[in-house]
């Protein structure tokens, strides 16, 4: 029979947890919903404080890979084309797009577009903009480097001017998620950065955007913007189209959970981010909150090292997958508001392989393949190898996934598993994960552009240093026939054959498991109520440019 430690719902019932992500769509309903209209006189004033779980790492559209720090800058600087609330792509800056062939894309640009010193937006910008991504040493601060940016745009090789209001990008072959990844591309002033350089385009960056920068507090533990009184508009596709209905945003870094539910309450800030899932019926109940959710798009796993023992065996690692009760997390942590992973990719990638299923809860499944890998069963007491020696293992995490990661580890020792979690920064594990030193690893990555490109080469193709290549395969799996599909579907134009290679590749990755592929929770975001034209977005930004306040 199975066995079960059913302490862990007592823990799990008593587990707070924190997330956040993003999403294509909703699949759950949302507990208030979000309308779009025109705002009034009497809105169109007024300040908007959003609160934040962690401040943003630079301002400068170029030089960093955080979701915080891009949803504050594209409060600033507009790009060639915009996502709305739920992963649909528009025209913004870009008037016109159209592909000569599979590898030329050629783009007119909208005229009159000012950037915040007044000057003119024009073909010479965008150029600059995107040589000063894909090529080397182009960001100066605080010493010369590549754009971190360059891993989202990898297949394009130059663009040239080809007008006063017109671009001709060329790609090294087909690149099928052009218009999702070039949502993360935002343009910026060729002429103020050449005069004032990198260091001082920090200090005070210059967009096209409905916001214009004000202030910072060292750190970004504090951004102060206000309206651009001659912004263009927007996307004429994504009404209302105008001016920023705010007069002012206010991005505030606070990182314990329970102090941004504080400052909420206290009417303190006006919007938050990562609602405590445990405080999201109380908030629900108050009459002057408005809670709403969001499929997510940040997947977690735990990265098992298939380089290191026992891990480096296959029964092992599929053991791990079987031995975690997904529904429970769901359910006690969560509160219904997650799914289980079918692997390794999200649920709602545009190219998830339908035909897998999440591995089941099943005990006795993973104590039979722990047995087929050389460990005995010693009646639940412990799992030990052939000379008496205990199964451990050590989950390394970040503070923020304790919750999660204490379940899981409840679990497999509920099987035998001497199972233990550590908490680290992870600016200071990374490079061990990287190196191949830790053993287990939980944490997610961001699968914002619903496409494999983007996310796929970065979890699962073995690592390539100065590429994208497995630039977050902390697994250190590698695989040549899963390289090779992954290089094939970011490269191949049609979308059966793409969703062929991805189907193949996805199915090895889930056979040889080099991970616990674990849940996909939703994004939970919380206003006052009298926020208005607010809702969570599918990649996480907090896009302003619509949101009233009313007094």
């Amino acid at each position: 029979m199975a066995r079960f430690n059913y302490r862990i719902i007592t823990v799990l019932l008593l587990i707070t947890f924190v997330f956040s992500a993003c999403a294509p769509s909703t699949p759950s309903t949302p507990v208030v919903s979000a309308t779009s209209v025109a705002p009034t006189a009497e809105q169109a004033s007024g300040t908007i404080v959003i609160a934040l779980a962690a401040a943003p790492v630079s301002l400068d559209p170029a030089d960093h890979r955080s979701r915080e720090s891009e949803t504050v800058i594209r409060n600033m600087f507009d790009g060639l084309v915009t996502r709305d609330a739920t992963n649909g792509v528009h025209l913004e800056l870009a008037e016109s797009m159209d592909w000569a062939d599979e590898q030329t894309l050629n783009i007119e640009l909208r005229e009159g577009v000012k950037f915040h010193d007044g000057t003119e937006m024009t073909a010479d910008d965008v150029v600059f903009t995107f040589e000063r991504i894909i090529n080397e040493n182009q960001i100066e601060y605080p010493e010369a480097h590549t754009s971190p940016r360059k891993g989202l745009i990898a297949p394009l090789e130059s663009i040239e001017k080809t007008g006063d209001y017109s671009v001709t990008m060329h790609f090294s072959g087909p690149w099928p998620p052009a218009m999702q990844l070039l949502v993360h591309q935002q343009i910026v002033p060729k002429a103020y950065i050449e005069e004032v350089g990198t260091e001082g385009f920090i200090a005070k960056p210059i967009g096209t955007g409905p916001f214009r920068f004000v202030s910072a507090q060292p750190g970004f533990e504090e951004v102060v913007l206000e309206r651009f009184e001659d912004y263009y508009g927007g996307s004429p596709e994504l009404t209302p189209v105008g001016k920023a209905c705010a007069g002012q945003v206010v991005f505030r870094v606070i990182p314990e959970a329970s102090t941004r539910v504080s400052a909420l309450l206290a009417g303190e800030v006006d919007i938050i981010t990562n609602v405590p899932q445990d405080l999201i019926e109380t908030l629900s109940a108050n009459e002057n909150v408005q809670v709403k959710t969001a499929a997510g798009t940040q997947p977690k796993w735990i990265e098992l090292n298939v380089n290191m023992a026992p891990f480096d065996d296959v029964n092992v690692r599929k053991a791990l997958n079987y031995a975690v009760d997904k529904d429970l997390i769901i359910e006690q942590i969560y509160g219904g508001r997650a799914v289980a992973l079918p692997g390794p990719l999200s649920p709602y990638n545009s190219f998830v392989n339908k035909s897998l299923s999440p591995y089941p809860y099943d005990t006795d499944m993973a104590l039979d393949l722990l047995s087929q890998a050389g460990w005995a069963d010693t009646d639940g007491d412990s799992i030990l190898d052939k000379d008496g020696q205990p199964f451990a293992m050590t989950i390394d995490t970040l503070e923020e996934w304790r919750s999660l990661a204490e379940a899981v580890a409840d679990m497999y020792r509920a099987i035998g598993i001497d199972a233990n979690v550590r908490f680290w920064e992870y600016s200071v594990v990374r490079d061990q994960l990287l190196a191949g030193e830790r053993q287990a690893y939980l944490d997610d990555w961001g699968d914002s552009a619903f496409d494999p490109v983007g996310h796929f080469e970065a979890k699962w193709h073995g690592f390539v240093a100065d590429t994208p290549f497995g630039r977050g395969n902390f697994s250190t799996y590698n695989n040549e026939r899963v390289n090779e599909l992954i290089e094939q579907g970011e490269t191949t134009g049609d979308t059966a054959a793409r969703q062929a290679i991805y189907d193949e590749a996805q199915q090895i990755v889930y056979d040889e498991a080099p991970a616990v592929f674990l849940i996909l929770p939703e994004e939970v975001e919380a206003a006052s109520a009298s926020i208005t034209n607010w809702t969570p977005a599918s990649d996480s930004r907090e896009n302003m440019h619509d949101v009233c306040k009313t007094e």
